[in-house]
């Protein structure tokens, strides 16, 4: 059933639905949401008038708050942490601080990429989460729309990554690894072909390298649409921003010891161009080639 529809059985005209769902009172998953036509789970959605009014898709939410240990859902496009550029002091860190009065970054997300991230609430907390991470307990997996078809169903990677192979761009290396490479894993398989000409990936992280899933996929020739960096110009065009999203989040609470779990559906943006590439939008972007015509006769 669609989301649109789905409102509509719970008393909402097609205006309203579409006011509460842009207001962000309207939850999937916990994750508010403005796209009225992904097909849904009844039983995953929620309506929450009295919600603090928010954009889905431009602003921060706040999943999990308590005195150690804050849960967000990122928007692509908003830092992680504080940066040395223009609109550097607008980030994921300084938000939550000024949400709730505190917040330690433990770990991040790429700018351009959407979804679940962990913020420390104090020092304690802090060091207790990172200490998961360097033991790589906590599970992260991602959700990235790559061009391409899959040739298997599963596979993992797992080699050295250099902060410059060559180019002035991070990536693996063939040869011994110089004594600065960190060993990157990635767990990857092949949820869904999304059109003619690209793959749906998840992609759980063993380890937590910069660009870890970008550099991993790239390399097996599945650049993530939309990736200015490791992708060729048209599959960067291909898509509006990285497709690329931080979908499970599992850790161990910092003080109480309980296993928490955090699951967010794709960011509306990527379930859009899903549904769009599912029905053969800008096939020849994701490819890099066009497509031959017929000559007229």
């Amino acid at each position: 059933m669609r989301l649109s529809h789905h409102l509509q059985t719970l008393g909402l005209s097609s205006a309203d639905a579409k006011k509460a769902m842009s207001a962000g009172k309207v939850f999937l998953s916990g994750i508010p949401t403005a796209d009225g036509g992904r097909d849904i789970d009844p039983s995953q959605v929620e309506l929450r008038p009295t919600a603090p009014k928010l954009v889905p898709g431009r602003d921060l939410a706040i999943l999990h708050r308590d005195k150690d240990l804050i849960v967000v859902w990122k928007p692509a496009g908003l830092l992680s942490v504080p940066a040395r550029k223009e609109g550097g002091h607008r980030n994921v860190v300084g938000l939550v601080r000024k949400l709730t009065g505190s917040g330690l970054a433990v770990h991040r997300l790429d700018e351009p990429t959407s979804g679940l991230m962990m913020v420390a609430a104090n020092r304690d907390a802090q060091e207790a989460i990172k200490a998961q991470l360097e033991a790589h307990t906590v599970k992260r997996q991602y959700l990235a729309i790559a061009a391409g078809r899959a040739k298997r169903a599963k596979w993992t990677e797992d080699n050295f990554l250099v902060r410059n192979r060559g180019d002035g761009r991070r990536g693996g290396v063939q040869e011994e690894p110089p004594e600065d490479a960190r060993r990157a894993v990635t767990h990857f398989k092949a949820i869904e072909s999304v059109g003619s000409r690209a793959t749906l990936f998840s992609a759980e992280l063993e380890t937590g390298r910069t660009h870890q899933v970008r550099i991993h996929l790239s390399e097996r020739r599945h650049p993530i649409l939309g990736d200015s960096l490791y992708a060729s110009p048209r599959i960067a065009q291909a898509a509006p921003r990285l497709a690329l999203h931080a979908c499970v989040l599992g850790v161990q609470h910092p003080r109480t010891g309980q296993q928490l779990y955090f699951e967010a559906p794709l960011a509306d943006d990527m379930e859009q161009l899903r549904r769009h590439l599912m029905h053969g939008g800008d096939d020849q972007k994701t490819t890099g080639k066009r497509r031959s015509r017929k000559k007229r006769r």
